[in-house]
């Protein structure tokens, strides 16, 4: 299983269900091609770069101090979920990406600093399907793996139990993919 590399303050709200989708744009070193979701299934690589409480809706601010005293030791990471990919959906319209709002823990002022890096490129949306791992995989950071790069190559297959029951997440995702459903 490959894994996609993600805020880790991102990955929490993820696991605990705070958020349902992602909103990506693609790294620098995906800037001419943009995003793509590569694969259905996939790990939650957390990552420490970048993250500030700025970017954060304020209900969300203050779980940045409690992800980054959980942070492992430097050169090493810890894998606790993994995503299924239940919908993807190129957004260019800054309203549709409001009504989102709910379901994601980024802000409004960075998500328009998000669009307008490369405008040209859609906002990918991403209706995920999240699992917590059975056992915390934990690994050493390897020097290609550095960067603004979306995808990292993890040859490993896991098991978990969903972070939402199937009434939960099917009620969510109904509601975002009506959203998503009136985007130009």
């Amino acid at each position: 299983m490959q894994a996609l590399k993600e805020w880790a303050v991102v990955c929490r709200a993820l696991e605990e269900g705070r958020q349902i989708v992602l909103l990506r744009k693609g790294g620098i070193l995906e800037y001419r091609q943009g995003f793509k979701v590569k694969h259905d299934r996939f790990l939650l690589f957390p990552t420490y770069e970048h993250q500030s409480k700025d970017h954060l809706q304020a209900d969300y601010a203050n779980k940045l101090d409690e992800v980054l005293e959980d942070q492992p030791s430097t050169g090493t990471n810890r894998i606790t979920s993994y995503a299924e990919s239940i919908e993807v959906k190129e957004i260019t319209d800054r309203i549709t990406l409001r009504m989102l709002a709910n379901y994601h823990i980024w802000n409004e002022s960075y998500v328009n600093a998000r669009m307008d890096y490369n405008p040209r490129k859609p906002m990918s949306v991403i209706l995920l399907r999240v699992f917590k791992l059975e056992r915390p995989i934990l690994i050493e950071n390897k020097q290609e793996w550095i960067g603004c790069r979306s995808w990292i190559p993890l040859d490993m297959d896991v098991g978990g139990r969903p972070i939402m029951d199937d009434l939960q997440f099917n009620t969510i995702a109904s509601e975002v993919k009506g959203v998503l459903s009136i985007a130009a």
